[in-house]
């Protein structure tokens, strides 16, 4: 169990840091540099399973650390980077590491249009939430529907190296966007050998040549806006000293269909994501189906949601059955999908702090970790999970 005062410790640093004066020196020089950051605290406690900790016990090992920077010394310059320290059970060990760092260089601009490109290590432009996924702020609850944003995995997903493109259309009433990476993937995540291949394996995998596109809308500043993502993820598998599996290297091919409409107090949300999988030598092809449906009410400082959530991982054997009947599987069918029933309340105290608290009555484990639930005859399809949250940012 991690401590508590995390997020009391870092308020302090802020509070301190900014209390500080710069010589006049500094404050020119540094003119064009932003500085943010947001720490939170999350409780979760599940009645069966274990999701980021031992939560069937209660757990508050799930806490986010992060320290963002950007500084524009020109017109058409820019550098950003972000720390983090996150901690999520056993799938994330609270180490500080960079999730993001690169350079934006924009090409060409006017009044209607921007084309740029960003080097290094930069944040995925996956579906609606996928770049801001980390602040608290940004998302209606604690959890981000799973079914398309992956928590266990969050590394591969969230960020990759390469080189992004970017080109903005702007309308009267309506923004266009088209982004497009060839990248390398991340793989600095204890779970990912186990979510591949089933079982933890003394051998690992690392990014290779992928690619990213994205396409976004927006209609009357927001109103409507309408997604397109598609990418090829590819990761090679390097077996080290395990003694039955040499070659498994993982190819990842979603598509993610977006769209979402919002008046003045409701907000309708939804995402679908068809998933294909291949796992070369294994003969293991197979094509799943996600996506979620969320509808959100909004209070002067505080919003209502619920929301549904599926995701099948094979299309073909929607109910795990044929998984479950394979002699070499040890996982039960429900490990092969996960139905979620979510309802969640959000206050924003004031421009800095936030709580929220949600519950998830879900059936099925195809999104729980296996690292953290590594007995299969200890997990419960049917099962409830309850977070609350507390965050702040500055």
């Amino acid at each position: 169990m991690k401590p508590l005062h995390i997020t009391t410790a870092i308020t302090t640093v802020f509070l301190l840091t900014s209390s500080l004066s710069l010589p006049a020196w500094a404050n020119d020089t540094l003119k064009e540099f932003d500085f943010h950051g947001f720490a939170t605290q999350s409780y979760l406690y599940s009645t069966e399973n274990d999701f980021f900790g031992e939560s069937s016990d209660g757990s508050f090992d799930f806490y986010e650390l992060g320290i963002n920077t950007l500084w524009h010394p020109t017109e058409n310059f820019k550098i950003a980077a972000q720390a983090v320290a996150r901690d999520a059970g056993v799938t994330d060990d609270g180490s500080i590491r960079l999730d993001y760092g690169f350079l934006d260089y924009k090409l060409r601009g006017s009044d209607n249009s921007t084309t740029g490109i960003r080097l290094g290590r930069v944040v995925n432009p996956l579906g609606f939430f996928n770049e801001s996924r980390d602040v608290a702020a940004t998302r209606p609850g604690t959890l981000l529907p799973q079914s398309i944003y992956f928590d266990a995995n969050r590394n591969v997903a969230l960020s990759s190296d390469g080189a992004f493109l970017y080109h903005e259309i702007f309308g009267d009433r309506s923004d266009i966007s088209f982004d497009f990476a060839v990248a390398k993937p991340r793989t600095r995540d204890p779970d990912l050998e186990t979510a591949i291949l089933g079982s933890p394996r003394p051998g690992s995998y690392k990014g290779t040549r992928s690619w990213l596109g994205r396409v976004l809308y927006d209609y009357d500043f927001g109103r409507i806006r309408l997604g397109l993502t598609a990418a090829e993820i590819n990761l090679k598998y390097e077996p080290g000293n395990d003694p039955f599996i040499r070659k498994a290297d993982f190819s990842f091919r979603p598509i993610y269909l977006s769209a979402q409409y919002q008046t003045e107090n409701w907000q309708l949300t939804s995402e679908i994501a068809r998933r294909n999988s291949v796992i070369d030598d294994l003969n293991l092809d197979f094509t799943g189906t996600s996506f979620y449906v969320q509808a959100s009410y909004l209070f002067k400082s505080a919003s209502l949601f619920i929301r549904y959530d599926s995701l099948v991982w094979d299309d073909d054997d929607k109910k795990g059955e044929d998984f479950e009947a394979n002699p070499f599987t040890v996982y039960p069918g429900h490990s092969r999908y996960a139905k979620d029933w979510t309802i969640g309340l959000r206050w924003d105290i004031n421009q800095h702090w936030l709580v929220s608290a949600e519950v998830h009555d879900i059936k099925g484990t195809g999104w729980l970790s296996l690292l953290e639930n590594p007995d299969p005859t200890a997990l419960e399809k049917d099962w409830k999970l309850f977070a609350f949250t507390a965050s702040v940012r500055f």
